[in-house]
């Protein structure tokens, strides 16, 4: 395990990318920071150095200038992560290239963002030259190949970065109209993964496991960036595989993960596929929820199949991920409440912004350095969702308990009204999540002649399950009334998702509301 001191938080805001990468480099050049599972090749904190200077180095060689946008349309692995990061050394924008998010996306984010270059693979490049067919100027793609980290010109003649200066491009999925361009500050990049070391009290002989994509926030500031700042290290599989997940675990001695709750959903579920299991590695520490809610009967399904504890969080790409956490053990941990706030503040605010009481349902606010800077070229929603002291109106609803742990009761823009009344979507998910059968579940608005809107849900069941659609309709009966429970349910293979795993309950609607 790697031996080094953690870099406190005064040390941590003074600091770019590059500036934390060097300091690494030299406090302990040969402790691992990559690991190819795959290969079994590593990359010591030295190489990642010496192979970010390249890429920096490769990109000012296209007459690409510091604070312009670079794109990556990469999978995952260590040489995708090292030329992400390689891109900030240079003090360029790296702008994600989320690669399931279709064709007339990835075009239009490469043109909203001014990408002068991409760096691609030979997997992805069809992807990105299809996207670029309608621009006039197209920027220059670049593979990431053998020879990619190759020496290619001096870095040291690149001006370093400011902490402050732009760091990250990436864009939200939305739910409706074109995603917005989330600008990050070098500086907030690096006190999202600050604020997952805080709250996971990692150290440099913490190793993670990252199996959620590089083009998502958590995956890029979790589980690389916090193994960064903590002078860890982390393990980077070209993807997440249930069969394959607790040995890739066992065999690189991770000590902690980060998953979405649909892999969760998979891993509690599968269990026959699977090669080993936590008790395999006696230094697995916990594993981390983000990205969408978790719920609370798969939870404490998990911890009681496989003895190890889950820490819910929460975090947006708007706030390089993390925003709030349950506390490790013996530190209590809420069930159904994603954690207080950890290296930010965080408010619970009625319609003009002002603090409501412990309690009292309102929207969450955030405020932090860990905070986006602007939505690129989009003053309308910057100015909406910034309010003039610096809070980010995050657009979830939810109340803080008296001890500060806040527990999210749904989305503003995901109500379902029905009859004048407001139902919080996740209250139906949580109710058919109460079926043993149940792997995925998330409920949505249909337009209704007699109530405005009606429910239905959308679900996802273990392959052997013979539940009807009526037994669902029951069980939810039985737990939130029948004013509140579906009226349909459409069982489906896989739920649709965003990048993250987030199920997105828009195309839900799409494709049932008729």
């Amino acid at each position: 395990m790697n031996e080094a001191a953690p870099i406190d938080a005064g040390q941590i805001s003074g600091l770019s990318v590059r500036g934390l990468i060097d300091l690494r480099a030299d406090a302990t050049p040969d402790a691992v920071f990559l690991a190819n599972p795959v290969t079994g090749n590593t990359t010591s904190y030295r190489e990642l150095r010496d192979r970010c200077a390249a890429v920096a180095a490769r990109i000012a060689g296209h007459g690409i200038k510091p604070g312009q946008a670079v794109a990556y349309a990469l999978t995952n692995g260590p040489a995708s992560a090292v030329s992400i990061l390689g891109i900030m050394y240079g003090g360029y924008l790296a702008t994600a290239i989320n690669l399931v998010a279709g064709n007339d996306t990835i075009s239009y984010v490469l043109s909203h963002s001014s990408t002068q270059l991409v760096l691609a693979q030979q997997q992805t490049r069809e992807l990105v030259a299809k996207a670029l067919e309608t621009h006039d100027q197209p920027p220059a793609t670049v593979l990431v190949d053998d020879g990619f980290f190759d020496t290619c010109g001096d870095a040291a003649d690149l001006p370093a970065p400011e902490h402050g200066d732009d760091g990250l491009l990436m864009y939200t999925s939305g739910t409706t109209g074109r995603p917005k361009g989330v600008v990050l500050r070098q500086s907030s990049v690096l006190a999202g993964g600050a604020n997952s070391v805080l709250a996971h009290k990692l150290t440099p002989r913490d190793r993670a496991l990252c199996v959620l994509p590089l083009y998502h926030i958590n995956g890029l500031c979790v589980t690389v960036m916090a193994p960064l700042v903590s002078g860890g290290g982390v393990v980077i599989p070209p993807k997440f595989s249930v069969s394959t997940f607790w040995s890739t675990i066992r065999d690189h001695a991770c000590t902690w993960f980060s998953v979405v709750p649909t892999q969760i959903s998979y891993l509690l579920h599968d269990v026959e596929n699977q090669t080993g299991n936590p008790a395999d590695v006696p230094g697995l520490r916990f594993g981390r929820s983000a990205s969408a809610p978790l719920s609370p009967d798969v939870h404490e399904a998990f911890e009681t199949k496989f003895d190890l504890p889950i820490i819910e969080t929460m975090g947006l790409t708007e706030t390089a991920a993390q925003i709030l956490s349950n506390p490790l053990p013996p530190g209590e941990r809420k069930i159904g409440s994603p954690g207080l706030a950890v290296g930010n503040d965080v408010m619970i605010a009625d319609t003009r912004q002002q603090q409501v009481a412990a309690g009292v349902e309102g929207e969450v606010l955030v405020r932090g350095p860990n905070v986006m800077r602007i939505y690129l070229d989009n003053p309308d929603a910057t100015a909406a969702s910034l309010t003039e002291d610096g809070w980010l109106r995050t657009g979830d609803l939810g109340r803080m308990d008296e001890d500060g742990y806040v527990f999210i009761t749904g989305r503003l823009k995901e109500l379902i009204i029905k009859g004048g009344e407001n139902i919080a979507p996740r209250e139906v998910d949580e109710a058919l999540y109460a079926h043993p059968d149940v792997i995925e579940a998330a409920a949505f608005a249909c337009a209704c002649d007699r109530y405005g809107q009606r429910i239905e849900a959308g679900v996802a069941l273990n392959t052997a399950s013979s539940v009807s659609e009526q037994d669902l309709i029951d069980l939810c009966t039985s737990k939130i009334g029948a004013f509140k429970s579906p009226d349909r349910i459409h069982f489906m293979a896989e739920l649709p998702k965003g990048p993250s795993g987030k199920i997105q309950r828009i195309k839900l609607q799409d494709l049932f509301d008729r």
